[in-house]
C-alpha cells in the first residue's frame, strides 16, 4: 500500500503556502502523492502548481477540481500544463460536487451527474490525446451550437503537446452508481470516511488493478478521547451539514455502513442549527471506525484492517508531522 497526503482546503483565515514543510516532510518520507482539494475557497489547482515547485519527485492530484467549474477543455489544458512543469507527476481527480455547491455557488444546473461526468472524461481524454474534438452530447456541445451562437466556431486540438497523453483520471465518488462509473469510466477512485470492514458491502468489488486512493484523518498521540473530539466537528460538518436532506451523500455513505440512527440523529441537530450538539451526538465508534487516532501502536493494530481492502493508495489526512512519520514508519 502506498502513502498519500491530503492537504484537502485551506480552512478560512489560512494560507496553502503554510503547508509547505508538511509536503516537503512527505516526500523525505517517501510518501507517493500530495493531493488538494476545492470547495468554495481556495482552489486545487494553483496550491498543487505552488506544490510542486517545492518538490521533485512526489506525484500532485487534484482531490478534486470540481466539474461544475471548468469546462472540459479547460481542465484538459489545466492538465497537460501542471503535468508539463511537473515533469509528468500530475493525477487528475474529478468530481461533481454536492448539488448545493453546484447550483449555489457555481451556478450550473445539478442535473444528471453521471451523464455530464461521463461526457466530461471522454472530452478531457480526447482533447489530451490531441484529437480535434468535436462532442454532440446531452450535456456539452463542442463546437457550440444553440441560442446566441455566431456560428464562427471551429472543431480545435489542444496546442501544446502533452507530456503524457494518459493522464490517470481518478473521480470522487461516494453513491453506489457513482461508485460504479468509476469502476467503469476511471484509472482511478477517491472515496472519503471509508470503513474498512464494510468496504465491499458500501462499494461493490472493484476492477483488477484499478487504483483507490482513499483518504483516512489520522492523529497519533495517547489521549484516544481527545483526538477523537478532535475529528468530530468535521464528521459533524459532513455528515449533518454538507447538503440538504436527502441530499448529502456522506449521510447516506454512513447510513450504508450501519449508523442509521447516528446518522440521522447528527443531520436533524446540523440541519437545526445545533452544530455542537451535532458534534457531540458524532459516536466514539463512529471515528475510530473511519480514522486512526491514537498512539501508533493502536494505530499499527487498525490498519490491519485497511490492508484487507482493495485500497491501493492510503491519503493521510492530518495536520501532524508526525501523523506522517508514524504512517511511513508502519506501511514502508
Amino acid at each position: 500500500m502506498k502513502l498519500g497526503l491530503n492537504l484537502g482546503y485551506a480552512p478560512p483565515g489560512t494560507n496553502p503556502a503554510e503547508l509547505t514543510p508538511l509536503v516537503k516532510l512527505a516526500e523525505g518520507l517517501g510518501y507517493d502523492s500530495v493531493w488538494a482539494a476545492e470547495s468554495w475557497g481556495t482552489d486545487a489547482v494553483s496550491v498543487l502548481a505552488w506544490m510542486a515547485a517545492q518538490t521533485t519527485r512526489i506525484k500532485i492530484g487534484s482531490a478534486i477540481m470540481q466539474i461544475p467549474g471548468r469546462t472540459p477543455a479547460n481542465t484538459a489544458m489545466t492538465a497537460a500544463t501542471l503535468d508539463l512543469m511537473s515533469g509528468g507527476r500530475f493525477l487528475l481527480g474529478l468530481g461533481t460536487s454536492g448539488p448545493q455547491v453546484v447550483e449555489g455557488w457555481h451556478g450550473q444546473p445539478w442535473g444528471k451527474p453521471l451523464g455530464k461526468t461521463r461526457e466530461y472524461v471522454e472530452i478531457v481524454r480526447a482533447a489530451l490525446r490531441r484529437d480535434t474534438v468535436e462532442h454532440d452530447g446531452e450535456h456539452y456541445t463542442i463546437p457550440y451550437h444553440g441560442p446566441g451562437e455566431s456560428g464562427l466556431g471551429k472543431p480545435l486540438k489542444l496546442m501544446l503537446r502533452p507530456l503524457r497523453a494518459d493522464i490517470p483520471i481518478y473521480l470522487a465518488a461516494i453513491g453506489p452508481k457513482n461508485v460504479q462509473l468509476a469502476f467503469e469510466i476511471a484509472d482511478g477512485w477517491l472515496p472519503i470516511f471509508v470503513q474498512p470492514e464494510r468496504f465491499h458491502d458500501a462499494y461493490g468489488t472493484p476492477p483488477e488493478n484499478f487504483e483507490i486512493a482513499a483518504t483516512v484523518s489520522v492523529l497519533v498521540g495517547d489521549d484516544v478521547d481527545a483526538l477523537r473530539d478532535a475529528l468530530k466537528p468535521h464528521l459533524a460538518l459532513y455528515i449533518g451539514g454538507m447538503g440538504a436532506k436527502g441530499k448529502n451523500f456522506y449521510n447516506a455513505l454512513v447510513r450504508r455502513y450501519g449508523w442509521e440512527d447516528a446518522a440521522e440523529e447528527i443531520q436533524e441537530l446540523y440541519l437545526a442549527g445545533r452544530q455542537r450538539d451535532a458534534i457531540a451526538a458524532v459516536p466514539d465508534e463512529l471515528v475510530d471506525a473511519v480514522a486512526l487516532v491514537g498512539p501508533k501502536e493502536r494505530i499499527r493494530d487498525r490498519l490491519e484492517a485497511w490492508k484487507e481492502t482493495p485500497v491501493t493508495t492510503l491519503l493521510v489526512g492530518s495536520p501532524q508531522p508526525e501523523s506522517l512519520e508514524v504512517l511511513a514508519d508502519l506501511l514502508l
